[in-house]
């Protein structure tokens, strides 16, 4: 079933150029695009693409409008208007309610009505999942623990007893949300583990990819905002919070007790180390390493892009050389203040 162009156009509040009775039934890449599909393209550069194909649509910006003559939704963000427009044509799958006969709810759990309990779940006692809330093949919901109205745990994940997820957020596969800390205090030769007394509180539309770990705090709680977006493989440490609508790159590590602000965003690999705060605006480009705290918005990264493997090996000799020719560079500006000074002081 599809939607006709001048139906979409009033849904996403766009501008429409062309046939508003062309049905619209599916989406693709403006490179595959054929005459029932609708495409975007973000940037005037990707207009190229348009060159071995015909979308039905096209979402483009206003300013790049003029350089596309065919049916057009014209529009201030192409890839935001993009996500809606899929969202329409490919609305989420209706969910069962109920209780699985497979799966396992302690009698001292509340479950609403129209959630849904999927096969072999547990679902332990004092846990509450609320009105619409799907908790997949497989999951886990411990003790007292509170699963928000409309949150889908996908399947296989596991969030600990006493732990919060708050409304229609989708955790997926693999996640283990409430796992104790890394917390060990030394004893001499030997280590004693640090009872983790925390909770992870997660909240409103947050989504988490697959295998991402969030860790209980040791005593305060680890806390990920309203609107976090965090991908797969990510590792959260114990008592790290998190702020709003901050997007969190595949495999970055986040270490104990850092502060993350609102509305950043860090890339894949980076490694942010423990104790620290990053304010609110930030970026960290992908395999940078967060050493100390940083207090003002903007962009950062400490990487070293990929180079050939000569050039590297010579560029890193000379770095193991650094200290020695740092000092020999300041005994020839020594030498050179020495003999501009006999210069100047001589009689002309």
């Amino acid at each position: 079933m599809g939607i006709l162009l001048a139906e979409l156009a009033t849904q996403l509040g766009a501008q429409l150029r062309g046939d508003g009775a062309l049905e619209i039934t599916g989406v693709a890449a403006p490179e595959r695009a054929g005459p029932g599909d609708l495409s975007f393209v973000a940037e005037r550069k990707y207009l190229k693409l348009l060159e071995s194909a015909r979308p039905g649509a096209l979402l483009i910006s206003v300013t790049d409008a003029g350089h596309f003559d065919g049916n057009a939704l014209i529009v201030d963000n192409p890839h935001v208007a993009f996500a809606r427009a899929a969202n329409l044509l490919f609305p989420p799958e209706v969910m069962p309610h109920g209780i699985h006969a497979s799966a396992s709810v302690d009698s001292m759990a509340t479950v609403a009505p129209t959630a849904w309990v999927g096969p072999l779940a547990v679902v332990e006692a004092h846990a509450i999942v609320e009105a619409g809330a799907y908790i997949g093949p497989g999951c886990y919901v411990g003790e007292s623990t509170r699963v928000g109205s409309r949150t889908r745990l996908v399947e296989r994940v596991s969030v600990l007893h006493h732990c919060v997820v708050g409304e229609d957020c989708i955790v997926w596969p693999g996640v283990v949300i409430g796992s104790d800390g890394f917390g060990y205090a030394r004893d001499g030769a030997r280590w004693v583990k640090v009872p983790q007394l925390g909770r992870v509180v997660i909240g409103r539309n947050v989504e988490i990819g697959a295998n991402t770990t969030v860790d209980r705090g040791a005593i305060d709680d680890t806390v990920i905002g309203d609107g976090v977006k965090i991908d797969n493989l990510v590792q959260v440490a114990h008592n790290v919070r998190i702020g709003e609508n901050t997007a969190i790159a595949g495999c970055v590590g986040i270490a104990g007790s850092a502060v993350i602000g609102r509305r950043c965003a860090l890339g894949g690999q980076v490694g942010v180390a423990g104790h620290l705060e990053i304010t609110d605006d930030v970026t960290v480009l992908g395999t940078s390493l967060v050493a100390s705290s940083i207090t003002k918005p903007g962009v950062y990264s400490s990487s070293i892009k990929a180079e050939p493997a000569e050039l590297w090996r010579r560029n890193a000799a000379r770095l193991r050389k650094l200290d020695e020719m740092a000092d020999r560079l300041r005994r020839i500006e020594k030498q050179i203040e020495e003999i501009s000074g006999r210069i100047h002081s001589e009689p002309d």
